[in-house]
């Protein structure tokens, strides 16, 4: 396992979410005002820099219910609301569609041109305010720093990690069953022709060589892909024409989305049933929450300022309906956390709390500490 997959993972999920989120508020002809104001919100606190201090420190992987309660808490960063039912289908939609980009990256290295897409993007959505680009802009540098140098193996071992994050996760999404990159019991298609990855050749030649290593014959096969050769590799610099499209924004075209749970998940969710003993590493992932959720703060409307509730289904009926049919193993229900009666917890939060930069002080400003505790008792 490797302990630098973490920050891959986050960003590009986080990436994805983005891009769900403001499909849904244009779909559901959100005034621009408000549009803007959760999207800058949720960027704002998801690049908080104590945040990704936490973020970046070398760590393994945490459980699929730990993470999703760091994107529940991101999600609601603002004056916009979600459900059980829509939380539960932005997750599913946001895990198959990085799980996807991960399987079809030409070489292991290519994981950080998907991140960069996705940043890029992120990018072009707080465009207008310069305050929180700058924030994107230092989390590029900390990716270009710490992943810049690494070898092709340390890549190979992220990738693997990231694969096996993903694995037994089966969801059948519409647009990938439409696009014919999905089979029906969930599992993607992996393509035999296209670009190859940069640095290799078009398969088709096998080169003999004796012991001294001089080639002394080639012979040519035929191969049932149609493979070309790509012109020029990605830029993996803080700006440049990536390439690579995986990892952009494949809502941009107005399209509904729909998941349905595929039988290999439904297995999986009698699995989840067994596996009710207590984990081993559940207290390394609840300290690992506290120290992430120390940067993150569910905000309330005030003042003149009126939250909306987003809906991820066509209708109220079919959000309804997801929600009554949808396994209650795989609804990611957090478990409790008593954060009040550990007070090195305690002291813990209050620390963080006191680090971070409230960018317009309230009345309220400190409670603080008290919300993040109450966060911290409400997962």
């Amino acid at each position: 396992m490797s302990g630098r997959a973490l920050p891959l993972l986050f960003l590009n999920l986080g990436g994805e979410m983005l891009y769900i989120l403001d499909q849904r508020l244009r779909a559901q002809s959100i005034p621009g005002e408000k549009a803007r104001k959760v999207m800058n919100d949720i960027i704002t606190t998801m690049f908080n820099k104590k945040f990704m201090e936490e973020l970046f420190k070398p760590q393994e992987l945490y459980s699929k219910k730990a993470l999703r309660t760091v994107y529940d808490r991101l999600a609601h960063a603002s004056i916009m609301r979600l459900n059980q039912a829509s939380m539960d289908k932005l997750y599913d939609l946001m895990t198959m569609a990085f799980k996807y980009q991960v399987l079809l990256c030409p070489r292991p290295k290519d994981i950080l041109l998907v991140t960069f897409n996705h940043l890029d993007a992120i990018k072009d959505f707080i465009r207008d305010s310069p305050g929180i680009l700058n924030q994107v802009d230092e989390t590029f540098r900390q990716l270009i720093e710490v992943y810049g140098g690494l070898s092709a193996g340390e890549f190979q071992l992220i990738r693997q990690t990231l694969l096996l994050f993903f694995q037994d996760m089966h969801i059948r999404v519409s647009i990938f069953l439409k696009d014919k990159v999905q089979n029906s019991n969930g599992r993607f298609v992996l393509p035999i022709s296209g670009p190859v990855p940069w640095g290799t050749e078009v398969p088709g030649l096998i080169r003999m060589y004796n012991r001294n290593g001089d080639e002394v014959k080639r012979t040519e096969f035929t191969t049932d892909g149609n493979y070309i050769t790509p012109q020029r590799e990605g830029s993996f610099d803080l700006y440049g024409d990536r390439v690579l499209k995986l990892g952009t924004n494949m809502y941009s075209v107005s399209r509904q989305v729909e998941t349905h749970m595929s039988g290999s998940s439904k297995n999986l969710a009698s699995h989840a049933k067994e596996n009710v003993a207590p984990n081993p590493l559940a207290k390394e992932e609840l300290n690992f929450l506290a120290r992430l959720l120390g940067g993150l703060d569910i905000k309330k409307p005030g003042g003149s300022e009126t939250g909306f509730r987003l809906n991820l289904f066509t209708t109220d009926e079919e959000e309804e309906q997801a929600a009554l049919t949808r396994p209650e193993e795989l609804s990611y229900k957090v478990v409790n956390i008593e954060a009040t009666q550990d007070p090195g917890l305690r002291a813990e939060l209050a620390r963080i709390a006191g680090e971070l930069e409230v960018a317009e002080p309230s009345p309220a400003s400190s409670e603080k500490g008290e919300d993040l505790l109450a966060l911290m008792d409400g997962l």
